[in-house]
């Protein structure tokens, strides 16, 4: 009874069922925002809330301490020798080092021993905390990678760059002559200028020069004007004959 009941109530293989629901999606759409007025878009944007920042208690995180490093004793000496370096010379130039072998670097150290030009080497980390908040602080962004020093008692920048030109691993980054940095551009113009005695010699010279055409011209208009003088006398003298000689010394 139950199979013929299960029987009767289950659809038919091939037949569809009388009624289907069919269902029909909505012909408009309410779920668009209604355009707001611009007055009231501006009053909305001014009235809007902002939350205050949050708080944070004290002791909620952990203080963060800064940790200083303190300098090595070897440190210290190099900085120590920096110093003396920087204040006994009135050449500093930053050399950068591009692979220079032991051999290049012993003759490029002879030719510059020869002008009184010393080669310094210090660990570019030592020379940036040494220039740091000092009066050289600008030549800090030279020391980037291998770099050597050339100092001198005195600005011996020709001899210098003819030392360079005989080294082609060595290549001038800038220099500081007479507390002035200057650029390798720079250096190379500073190189081109006469010495200073030579510039004392032109100064004299020129004031000399100067004296002397003043003295001549002073001199000139007096000795001059005399000659016109005695000039017009004898004219004088030669036309009026005894009368006008008379006059004439009379005139002069």
């Amino acid at each position: 009874m139950a199979a013929t009941l299960c029987v009767k109530l289950l659809p038919k293989q091939g037949w569809l069922p009388l009624t289907q629901t069919v269902r029909h999606g909505s012909k408009s759409v309410t779920r668009h925002r209604r355009p707001m007025h611009i007055l009231k878009q501006k009053l909305m944007a001014v009235t809007e809330y902002i939350p205050p920042p949050r708080v944070i208690p004290p002791g909620a995180y952990p203080y963060q301490r800064k940790r200083v490093q303190e300098d090595s004793p070897l440190t210290l000496i190099m900085k120590r020798h920096l110093k003396t370096v920087f204040e006994d010379s009135k050449m500093i130039a930053v050399v950068q080092n591009n692979a220079s072998n032991a051999d290049n670097m012993m003759v490029l150290k002879h030719r510059l021993h020869k002008h009184g030009i010393a080669v310094k080497f210090f660990p570019n980390q030592v020379v940036q905390s040494f220039l740091e908040g000092g009066l050289h602080a600008n030549m800090a962004p030279l020391f980037i990678g291998p770099t050597v020093l050339f100092v001198s008692s005195e600005p011996k920048v020709k001899e210098m760059l003819s030392a360079l030109r005989a080294s082609q691993q060595m290549t001038l980054l800038g220099a500081c002559i007479d507390d002035t940095l200057l650029s390798a551009q720079a250096v190379v113009s500073y190189s081109k200028l006469p010495s200073v005695s030579v510039v004392q010699g032109e100064l004299v010279s020129g004031l000399t020069m100067l004296t002397s055409h003043t003295a001549s011209m002073l001199q000139r208009h007096p000795a001059h004007l005399s000659a016109l003088l005695q000039q017009y006398v004898k004219q004088r003298s030669s036309d009026g004959g005894s009368e006008g000689a008379p006059k004439a010394e009379e005139a002069a």
